[in-house]
């Protein structure tokens, strides 16, 4: 199909124009944003003069490969946490690290909550299930639920920004062929003194606010099994993937024999997934636990599909970008690679803020980013990895009223929206500028 040659001009206002029809469609008039990006791709495709039936080859390239590389990974994961969620092993695995730490830490105890269990559940239905435990933690102890309820969120918030299997973290990794394991071993290290300061910004700001009230209207329960599962078997389908992912680097089949290859293999992103959801379902218990099974796996395929029809079109919007080859006009782009870093970061954040959708804003990143990467000198395999761990901390900035989490914080806990602005949106600041600033501190350490 090759690619289309304009002048730098014409090919900069193209990509804006591309870029500006996403952020209206999706923020202004709400529109779905596989629509969006899709309308995006021909925006951008006609700007340029490439045909119609063109375009159509591109996009479709472009989706069929986001989906051969992410499909699995998606639906399984989804799968893992939506059964985590109807066997009530989120909540066990809340009240595990709540006795640890005693009531009076309450706040801590929901932040690692929320760091925990958002590994492999998203951020709003994690904090959907697990609100009605900081509504009672609030009652019990008294504590500001502006803080209880910032805690929960911006560890929630952390790891959906910065670690597979989430999918913008996902999408972003296949798109530039970065290693899953290692994304997951140094996304947590950025991830957790963002989600550090998250926490500490929300207990400084909460309290300072008023609203100690239970808000109970609209608090969901984690699942309606019959019997609660025991903490190992809560924390066991979570931690048993993130392990055999994050190991999977450090076993090479051709040094380490049948062993290695074993441990290769399940180390495989939908393999572990796969073993967690095969582990989860021990959790239901009874005759009406495990009736519940087959509708939960119901339920993620449903929801997978939502998500897994934007991550087509970002892949296919990708490609239309990459046809117009943009890394031939930007040749003297970041001369000085120390600040390379700092361009996905910013238009991760620019989009996030605009649109509100941090999926959306690091898959759109994702596909500008990709044939820049030699410009930026972020083309070894370090440069790319922090170069997508820069696309999550840029992802994070700015959430506000325009981000479906924003509301399900603000619903769920019964906070109003200059509480919401003040606690939980100017953490997403802080916890954005902290990530970058430990990427920063990676890129000096392994470069």
């Amino acid at each position: 199909m090759g690619t289309i040659q304009v002048s730098l001009p014409h090919l900069l206002l193209s990509l804006t124009g591309g870029i500006a029809v996403i952020m209206i469609l999706t923020a202004r008039f709400r529109l779905h944003a596989f629509f969006a990006l899709l309308i995006a791709c021909f925006v951008v495709g006609i700007s340029v003069g490439m045909p119609a039936q063109t375009i159509l080859s591109h996009i479709k390239e472009g989706f069929g490969h986001v989906m051969k590389a992410l499909a699995l990974i998606i639906v399984l994961g989804t799968a893992l946490g939506v059964l985590l969620e109807k066997s009530g092993s989120t909540q066990v695995m809340a009240e595990w690290i709540l006795r640890r730490t005693g009531e009076r830490k309450a706040p801590m105890a929901m932040g690692i909550t929320g760091f925990v269990v958002g590994l492999p559940i998203f951020c709003d239905s994690g904090y959907i299930v697990l609100s009605g435990l900081a509504n009672s933690l609030a009652k019990r102890t008294g504590i500001s639920m502006a803080i209880l309820a910032g805690a929960l969120a911006t560890g929630l918030y952390s790891v959906h920004c910065l670690i597979p299997p989430h999918p913008g973290m996902s999408a972003a990794a296949a798109q530039l062929q970065v290693d899953f394991g290692k994304l997951i071993l140094t996304g947590l290290v950025v991830a957790v003194p963002s989600s550090i300061v998250g926490y500490l910004w929300t207990s400084y700001m909460g309290k300072k606010t008023d609203q100690r009230q239970v808000h109970t209207g609209t608090a969901v329960q984690a699942g309606e099994n019959t019997g609660r599962p025991s903490a190992a078997m809560s924390f066991l389908p979570v931690a048993l993937p993130i392990l055999l992912i994050a190991l999977k680097p450090f076993f090479d089949p051709e040094q380490t024999g049948w062993t290695g290859e074993i441990l290769a293999l399940l180390g495989e992103p939908a393999i572990a997934l796969g073993l967690g959801i095969f582990l989860a379902l021990f959790n239901f218990s009874g005759a009406k636990g495990r009736s519940m099974i087959s509708g939960s796996l119901s339920d993620a395929a449903e929801k997978a599909g939502g998500i897994l029809v934007i991550i087509g079109a970002g892949g296919a919007f990708g490609a239309v970008l990459a046809a117009t080859n943009p890394a031939a006009h930007f040749s003297s782009m970041a001369e000085n690679s120390s600040l390379g870093l700092l361009f996905p970061f910013l238009v991760a954040c620019v989009l996030k803020t605009a649109q509100g959708s941090s999926t959306v804003a690091v898959i759109t990143t994702a596909s500008l980013l990709h044939p820049l990467l030699p410009v930026l000198d972020l083309d070894s395999e370090t440069g790319t990895l922090l170069a997508v761990l820069s696309m999550g901390a840029g992802s994070m900035m700015i959430s506000h009223a325009n981000d479906a989490y924003f509301w399900v914080i603000a619903k769920f806990s019964g906070l109003d929206m200059k509480t919401m602005l003040s606690v939980y949106t100017l953490a997403s600041v802080w916890m954005g500028l902290t990530a970058l600033l430990a990427i920063y501190g990676l890129w000096w350490l392994l470069l």
